[in-house]
C-alpha cells in the first residue's frame, strides 16, 4: 500500500509518500480500506516535534493520523463490508491506504453520509458537542464565535442557530460570505482593526464567546461580553490563552469555563460524544466543511493548514 512517513521532526517536507507493507490487523482488529483521514492541527505540531499534546512525541519513524473512515475488507467477518469511521487515539496510522483499527473504535455510517463529512465529526464533532454541553447554548443569547469559518467554529454556528440564538462570527475577510451562508446573523471581519466597533454597531453586546483563537483577539472578544456573560475556551491557536483577570469576573458578573479535556469527559466518555456527534451529521443538524487534499499532497495540506489557508477541516482522500 502507499502511506506517508515521517523519519525526523521538521517541515511539511518531511512528510514523505511511500510504498509500505499493508498492516496486518490484530486480534480485536480490522482492516480498514481509507477513503478518508483527518489531518489535525495537533499532527502538525507532532511532525514539527514540538509538542505531542497530552501524549509523548512518537517515535519515529512514523505514519501520522488519528482519524480515518472507509470501508472494512478484512478482519472479524461481521465488519467487512460495512463503511466506518474511527479515532484511532494515538495509535496514528491513518495517512496511508490501508489503517488496522480496534473494532471497539469503529461507528458504522449510513450510506448517505460521505466519508470525508465522517471524518471531520469523529474528532472535530466530538469536541464540539463536548464543548457546547458547557456552553449551555439558549435561544436568547447573542452569540459570538472565534474563526467561525474553521473546523469547530463553522459546527457552532450552525448549532447556535438552530437553537435560535442570534450568531456573530468573526472570520476573515474571504470567508465572510461563508459564515453568512452557514446562518451566521452577522459576519464581522476580525482582520481588520476596529472589528469590535462593528460587532457592538450589530449587536450592542454579546451574551457568549465561544473562543478557540486566544490572545489579542480573545482579549477584545471578551471585552465585548455584557453583564452575565460567559466566555468558553477550548484552545488558543492564536499563540497564547485569552488573558483574563479576576477582576474581569467580578465587575460584569462574568463566567469563565475551559472546555478542554478533564471538563468535557467529566459525565460522559468519547464514545458518546462521537456518537452524537455523527448522529448529528446523519440528522443534518450539523454539516461539516472539509478542505479536501489527496493523500499523496500531505505536505501541502499541511502548510496549508498552519498558513490558515483552509476552511474547515483538513481531509487527505486515498
Amino acid at each position: 500500500m502507499r502511506a506517508i512517513r515521517q523519519y525526523e521532526f521538521g517541515s511539511p517536507e518531511t512528510l514523505k509518500y511511500e510504498e509500505v507493507a499493508d498492516p496486518v490487523p490484530g486480534e480485536g482488529q480490522v482492516l480498514v480500506s481509507v477513503a478518508a483521514a483527518g489531518v489535525h492541527l495537533l499532527d502538525t505540531s507532532i511532525r514539527s516535534g514540538e509538542s505531542g499534546g497530552p501524549w509523548p512525541l512518537p517515535e519515529l519513524p512514523m505514519t501520522p493520523g488519528r482519524e480515518v473512515a472507509g470501508t472494512v475488507v478484512g478482519g472479524d467477518p461481521a465488519w467487512r463490508g460495512k463503511r466506518v469511521v474511527a479515532h484511532l487515539g494515538q495509535a496514528g496510522g491513518g495517512y496511508a491506504e490501508l489503517a488496522a483499527v480496534n473494532v471497539a473504535s469503529l461507528h458504522e455510517l449510513p450510506e448517505h453520509v460521505s466519508f470525508e463529512e465522517a471524518v471531520a465529526m469523529i474528532g472535530t464533532g466530538r469536541t464540539a458537542v463536548g464543548v457546547l454541553r458547557i456552553a449551555q447554548l439558549e435561544k436568547d443569547d447573542v452569540v459570538l464565535v472565534t474563526a467561525a469559518a474553521g473546523g469547530l467554529g463553522a459546527l457552532f454556528v450552525q448549532e447556535a442557530k438552530a437553537v435560535g440564538a442570534t450568531v456573530v462570527g468573526l472570520a476573515s475577510t474571504a470567508k465572510l460570505g461563508l459564515v453568512r451562508e452557514l446562518g451566521a446573523d452577522h459576519a464581522v471581519d476580525y482582520t481588520q482593526p476596529d472589528w469590535p466597533d462593528a460587532v457592538r454597531a450589530e449587536v450592542g453586546e454579546a451574551s457568549v464567546v465561544l473562543d478557540g483563537v486566544g490572545g489579542a483577539a480573545g482579549r477584545q472578544a471578551l471585552e465585548l461580553l455584557g453583564i452575565g456573560g460567559r466566555t468558553i475556551l477550548f484552545g488558543w491557536s492564536a499563540g497564547e490563552p485569552t488573558r483574563i483577570e479576576t477582576l474581569d469576573l467580578y465587575q460584569r458578573g462574568l463566567t469563565a469555563a475551559v472546555a478542554v479535556g478533564p471538563r468535557i469527559m467529566k459525565g460522559t466518555n468519547l464514545r458518546e460524544l462521537e456518537t452524537l456527534s455523527l448522529q448529528a451529521l446523519a440528522d443534518g443538524r450539523l454539516k461539516p466543511l472539509t478542505t479536501v487534499f489527496r493523500l499523496e499532497d500531505a505536505p501541502q495540506a499541511h502548510a496549508a493548514l498552519e498558513g490558515r489557508r483552509t476552511t474547515g477541516k483538513v481531509v487527505l482522500k486515498a
